[in-house]
């Protein structure tokens, strides 16, 4: 291995980890501020923190792996509608969003981070099988992830008495959809958009979404969210701005197998996160669901680790 891919592989390990110590921090920050409030703040402060990141690529005109991230299109692009364009979808993606980071949000107080963080992850392989229905192929893979990540589901989250299930497991699952529906947006309007400046004018639009329902539905005070500082700072600075640009940088240089792989161990990092610093059970049973949902995961990903390189967008 190259020293370049090398590189690139060590950034996504440290993405994975940032992002599984995230749902850790949310469950934290609940107990200070409600959800709305957490993920209005969180957001903003994820929004802006990418703004020095867009400053610099359009100063340098850097290429982040298939995609330009500067002014290099003609003037004629930067016209009134591509401003219509990148308001009008930056505002679907994040209205989108809203609901996803919303059902996680508020399921993640009755579950644990682990348990969150594979539930989540079903966006994976929803993905690939929600192309199906916009007519594109899909192989045998897939479908083997399907199960596998099925079977990890109802292991991790099936009741161990009828009509005792987890309201917190069921608002992850649901969500899973809602994230899904987000990557297909994301990967539409990526095309056309600059995809840094979406990400930041997306996570724009989800914080002012969730002020509005933080400032109806929730008490809101300057000590609680000083008390709730240290997981809203990790989750806006450290999940959105550190991990967003590490995962960017990194798949210029890394090999697909590795990134597919890598990018899929964001559930493990949350499982270890929420055993170690929350004292969340480390059963067989949780251990047993969270092996096949990752190895769901990875076979669904089977095309991308073994034909082709894609960029995804978190």
């Amino acid at each position: 291995m190259n020293k370049k891919a090398l590189r690139a592989d060590s950034m996504l390990l440290v993405t994975s980890i940032v992002w599984g110590f995230a749902f850790v921090a949310q469950r934290v920050g609940m107990e200070h501020v409600g959800p709305f409030a957490f993920n209005g703040i969180r957001f903003a402060l994820g929004s802006l923190s990418l703004l020095p990141l867009i400053r610099f690529m359009e100063r340098h005109g850097r290429v982040m792996g298939q995609m330009v991230v500067a002014s290099a299109a003609p003037h004629s692009v930067t016209s009134t509608a591509a401003r219509r364009l990148i308001i009008l979808g930056s505002l679907a993606a994040g209205a989108v969003l809203f609901v996803a980071a919303s059902l996680q949000q508020v399921g993640i107080q009755y579950t644990t981070a682990g348990k969150a963080g594979f539930l989540t992850g079903l966006y994976v392989v929803l993905v690939p099988i929600a192309g199906i229905a916009l007519g594109h192929k899909t192989g045998l893979p897939t479908w083997v992830g399907a199960v596998l990540a099925a079977g990890g589901m109802y292991v991790l989250s099936a009741p161990d008495n009828l009509g005792k299930v987890n309201p917190g497991d069921l608002l992850m699952i649901v969500g899973a959809f809602f994230w899904t529906a987000h990557v297909l947006v994301i990967d539409n309007l990526s095309r056309r958009i600059d995809p840094i400046k979406l990400a930041s004018a997306q996570f724009a639009w989800c914080s002012l979404f969730s002020m509005v329902v933080a400032a109806i539905a929730e008490p809101l005070s300057l000590a609680a969210i000083g008390q709730a500082a240290v997981p809203i700072l990790y989750g806006g600075l450290a999940s959105v701005g550190i991990g967003y640009t590490l995962q960017v940088v990194a798949q210029r240089d890394a090999p697909p197998a590795h990134s597919s792989i890598l990018m899929s161990l964001e559930g493990v990092f949350a499982t270890i996160g929420g055993i170690l610093l929350l004292a969340e059970p480390a059963g067989l049973r949780n251990i047993a669901g969270s092996l096949l949902m990752l190895a769901g995961m990875i076979a669904t990903q089977w095309d991308v680790i073994f034909r082709r390189k894609v960029a995804r967008l978190r």
